[in-house]
């Protein structure tokens, strides 16, 4: 009896331990591959799988994006310059059959892959171009990554070039030569300046020359205008003076001052000339009491010479 219990115990036992190998779990992020007296038989999803050991195994592959580094290697441009570059691949398994069963070592063979690329790539560029086609470098060693990497069922998905060093003594010649074109720069950059500089204040001058002739040109414009409105004002003053003077003749009735004065100023224009001569055409009955006052203002000056 006691052997009977004792035979149950260990049969029990064996069963719960055969369930646990049987139970299996994977992960959200993995894929299980499930093999069958050593075949690939299927693949497993996410969650509980159910095994039937010891005739079926479990491989559980990383599912998520992954990176490595590529290490620093010796790389000869075109120009034969020396310089160490290194990478960083960025990575994800799309098939995990083909991850496990098409290549022994991934990582590696990846790794080979990338610095046997990194130098065709780099070898073909001049150190200048190299420095300055980072872009270009990456995108060229994805493109070839990726092509040789499909077959095991992996997709880079990027490549960045950590860093690009060349030796010392090129490294102190390119920094004396950033140095030089800065100054060269500097100095251009004064120069413009200065010259900018003089041609703002020679057209400044030029400017306010033409400002000083345009002032003087209309300060004679205007004093002209002024003389001739001057002129022009004298002038119809004298002709309204002169046709007053007409009007009063020919209505018959001037008065004694005013044919005096008018033929005074008259005669004293004449009178400056060379002409002893002088015809007035006036009419002598309208204008004898003129006529009389007139001539005795014009003795006045003749009669004191004589007393003199």
């Amino acid at each position: 009896m006691n052997s009977l219990f004792g035979l149950s115990g260990i049969v029990a036992v064996a069963a719960i331990i055969y369930v646990f190998r049987a139970i299996r779990i994977v992960r959200q992020f993995e894929k299980g591959l499930i093999e069958t007296f050593g075949q690939f038989s299927r693949k497993a999803d996410a969650g509980l799988v159910l095994l039937f050991p010891p005739f079926q195994t479990l491989r559980l592959v990383d599912m998520r994006e992954q990176v490595m580094e590529v290490p620093p290697q010796e790389v000869i441009t075109k120009d034969n310059a020396s310089v160490t570059v290194d990478a960083v691949i960025y990575f994800q398994v799309t098939d995990p059959a083909k991850v496990v069963y098409n290549v022994a070592n991934f990582a590696m063979a990846a790794i080979k892959l990338a610095q046997t690329n990194l130098r065709n790539i780099v070898g073909e560029l001049e150190l200048d171009q190299t420095l300055t086609s980072r872009e270009r470098i990456n995108t060229t060693l994805r493109q070839v990554l990726d092509e040789a990497t499909d077959k095991w069922g992996v997709k880079v998905v990027r490549v960045e070039i950590q860093k690009i060093e060349p030796p010392q003594d090129i490294t102190n010649s390119m920094s004396k030569q950033m140095k030089a074109e800065r100054e060269k720069r500097a100095n251009i950059l004064e120069a413009e300046g200065f010259k900018q500089a003089a041609i703002l204040k020679a057209e400044g001058a030029k400017e306010a020359v033409v400002l000083a002739a345009d002032g003087e040109k209309q300060s004679v414009i205007l004093r002209a205008e002024g003389q001739a409105e001057a002129m022009k004002r004298v002038a119809d003053a004298e002709k309204y003076k002169t046709e007053v003077v007409y009007q009063a003749i020919h209505n018959g009735n001037p008065t004694k001052d005013l044919i005096a004065v008018k033929y005074l100023e008259t005669l004293q224009k004449m009178s400056e000339g060379p002409a002893t001569k002088i015809l007035l055409p006036l009419e002598i009955s309208g204008l004898a009491g003129a006529v009389t006052a007139a001539a005795e203002l014009m003795r006045a000056p003749s009669d004191d010479a004589k007393k003199s």
